[in-house]
């Protein structure tokens, strides 16, 4: 099956398990794993505590980082998962900012400009993976994790995103999709929910590649 695959990608919003379930996946599979940048992200922290004078930095620096992701995918042509797409930095993230006042107006027009530039060079992965998660399990999940800076996290901020989250997932066209509620499951402490997540993925690949 990894022969034939070549870029897997999860996305979700903030606390829905995509680190966790990309680093299970690479280790289940043999994928290369590809992960965002949060700890060495000089904005991120920043963001959380100053949203309006800091969106624009970070937004650029999460483009940057995913498009050169995409490359290396690409390039490698190596069977890999990556933790988070593009697309959300543009469609879910800016877009949520701007939309609740977060991002200057001009910003975003230049934001959304180098993203379009990128779009001619980027290809959809094979396989899309979003991870469902309702407000209880996305808060549960960031306290769970302990980063300092995340305890400044809105729950309207986490409802605006979600709802960005089901428009997006509901029209995307760009290739495979998998949706996975993770509400009531935990991949992490019982096997047989991992199970059934690999399961459901064999399936996707095999109509893909069968």
């Amino acid at each position: 099956m990894s022969n034939q695959l070549q870029h897997i990608a999860i996305c979700g919003n903030i606390g829905s398990g995509k680190t966790t379930l990309a680093e299970k996946l690479s280790k289940h599979y043999g994928w290369t794993a590809l992960f965002e940048s949060v700890e060495h992200n000089p904005y991120l922290r920043d963001f959380y505590q100053d949203m309006s004078k800091w969106s624009f930095h970070l937004q650029i620096f999460f483009l940057n980082s995913r498009f050169k992701q995409v490359n290396q995918i690409r390039e490698t042509r190596r069977p890999t998962i990556q933790d988070r797409t593009i697309y959300e930095d543009a469609y879910i993230f800016a877009a949520n900012l701007r939309q609740n006042g977060f991002m200057s107006e001009r910003d975003y027009e230049s934001y959304k400009d180098i993203f379009e530039s990128m779009m001619q060079f980027v290809q959809p992965p094979d396989l899309l993976i979003y991870l469902k998660a309702d407000i209880p399990k996305l808060v549960s999940q960031i306290e769970k994790r302990g980063r300092d800076f995340e305890y400044a996290i809105r729950i309207d901020y986490l409802m605006s995103l979600n709802a960005r989250y089901e428009e997006w997932i509901s029209s995307y066209k760009l290739g495979k999709l998998l949706v996975i509620d993770v509400n009531k499951i935990d991949f992490v402490g019982n096997t047989d929910d991992f199970s059934s997540i690999v399961g459901r993925i064999d399936l996707e690949v095999n109509s893909l590649f069968g």
